[in-house]
């Protein structure tokens, strides 16, 4: 059934029907379509636009379609136009003229606009718990981790010590960030388009605020072609799940080095691992790699939506179709990936003593040996020139500053005491850092207290 055809003479060449069609992908619409359906029929009720009688036949009608879906009893015609016309093609052949009177007083530019923001709406709320589960498990890691001593990287190059808590929990303010953009978007986007006809509003004495309330938004949208034309929350969304998977292919990468041979910080489930076709002793990070891959994939969804929108003039034109499916690709990768990362996240094993033998090297306390000379009294840029010569001679020997010898110090400074080895001991590297965000255990106990109450209350 076609929802439109008076003016025209004659028939739609197939190709371009099936080039218009929209049916393949808007299908999965279905849920969203009929709940609308639903509540704009039952302000057709109130408003007395319809019948009592009408009412309860088209709400007893779609329910009906929407249970048989469900079931698997009625299948989605796909030689329908879009799903729209599906839904009231079988309204009507179930109740008969009665089902002819659902569209009264709505476009179908406002029922896709209403359906596509439903359908949004629920993504947003499926996802922000996917992404709470992430959190739980990065956010049991940490507390396992308080002394699980690791070298902290700049340039891929040891930098620091830190613990594995205070690495991960950079990762768990990245991905409370996404939650926070999410429900932002969520806040911005609730506003029901449904009742702004196809641009210009409708004569029908239709009450908006009504079908807003039935449908959980906050009021009804405030100028009718933007209502049509607006598809802002989709790139909004498109960016926030680009940042998603950013903060995912990043998380991804570690994953990857930290599995390899020459790190063996971690190992990996193998129920989240796989194999090589010819080499047997191969065991590769298979999902941290094509959650790094996918991104690229989210990040051409958000540019080719705002690619088709740039020269789009007010209001709808048949290029905001091209929405959809792009959107659900991406989405859909982004769900599994979340999905998927913390699965492979929560079955990972920490190789603890490999993290701290590598802390312990590559000069990650050679700032503490600075700061030691400061508690002695030497001004912090002396004592940075002090240390790179302390570096440069433990490079010609191939020792490290642990394993100097206290006349070596003194050799080079005569500051230097017997507590310098107590000073650069790693654990006394970590302990010493308190201030609020760093990975000392202090505040790190303070950290966690504070994401364990996020998480509770949210």
């Amino acid at each position: 059934m076609n929802l439109w055809g008076g003016r025209f003479t004659e028939n739609t060449n197939e190709d371009v029907f099936a080039f218009n069609a929209s049916i393949g992908f808007d299908r999965r619409l279905y849920r969203q379509d009929i709940r609308g359906s639903l509540a704009h029929v039952e302000m057709l009720g109130r408003q007395a636009i319809i019948t009592t009688e009408e009412c309860a036949l088209i709400k007893k009608g779609l329910n009906g379609i929407l249970e048989d879906i469900e079931s698997g009893k009625l299948a989605i015609d796909e030689t329908a136009e879009d799903i729209h016309s599906f839904v009231e093609g079988e309204l009507i052949s179930r109740i008969g003229d009665a089902g002819k009177k659902l569209h009264t007083g709505r476009s179908r530019n406002d029922q896709v606009a209403l359906d596509m923001r439903l359908y949004v709406r629920d993504y947003i709320d499926d996802l922000d718990k996917q992404l709470k589960a992430l959190l739980q498990a990065v956010f049991g890691i940490m507390k396992d981790n308080i002394e699980t001593y690791m070298p902290g990287f700049t340039h891929l190059q040891k930098a620091q010590p830190v613990t594995l808590a205070h690495h991960f929990g950079a990762y768990f303010e990245m991905f409370r960030r996404d939650r926070e953009r999410l429900a932002d978007i969520r806040a911005r986007m609730n506003y029901c388009p449904l009742g702004s006809g196809a641009l210009a509003g409708t004569t029908y004495p239709l009450d908006r605020k009504l079908v807003a309330e039935l449908l959980d938004f906050t009021a009804p949208t405030r100028n009718s072609m933007d209502s049509v034309a607006d598809r802002d929350y989709v790139i909004e969304l498109l960016s926030a799940l680009s940042t998603i998977m950013m903060h995912l292919s990043r998380f991804s990468e570690e994953i990857i080095i930290w599995n390899s041979n020459e790190y063996r910080f971690i190992e990996l489930d193998d129920a989240f691992s796989t194999g090589s076709s010819i080499m047997p002793q191969k065991k590769n990070p298979d999902i941290a790699e094509l959650v790094r891959g996918k991104t690229g994939r989210v990040y051409g969804a958000l540019m080719s939506m705002l690619t088709t929108l740039k020269g789009i003039p007010l209001a709808y034109n048949k290029d905001m179709q091209e929405d959809k499916e792009v959107f659900f690709d991406a989405s859909d990768n982004v769900f599994n990936c979340v999905k998927l990362f913390t699965g492979m996240l929560k079955t990972t094993r920490f190789n603890k003593e490999n993290m701290e033998k590598s802390a312990s090297g590559g000069f990650t306390n050679a700032t503490d040996a600075a700061d030691y000379l400061v508690g002695k009294g030497i001004p912090f840029r002396d004592a940075h020139g002090i240390v790179g010569k302390l570096v440069l001679y433990c490079l010609d020997k191939n020792i490290s500053l642990d394993e100097m010898t206290l006349d070596e110090y003194k050799a080079i400074s005569p500051v230097f005491e017997n507590d310098i080895y107590n000073a650069i001991a790693i654990r006394t590297c970590v302990e010493r850092r308190n201030t609020i965000g760093a990975p000392g255990p202090e505040a790190m106990t303070q950290m966690l207290s504070e994401c364990e109450n996020y998480l509770a209350a949210t």
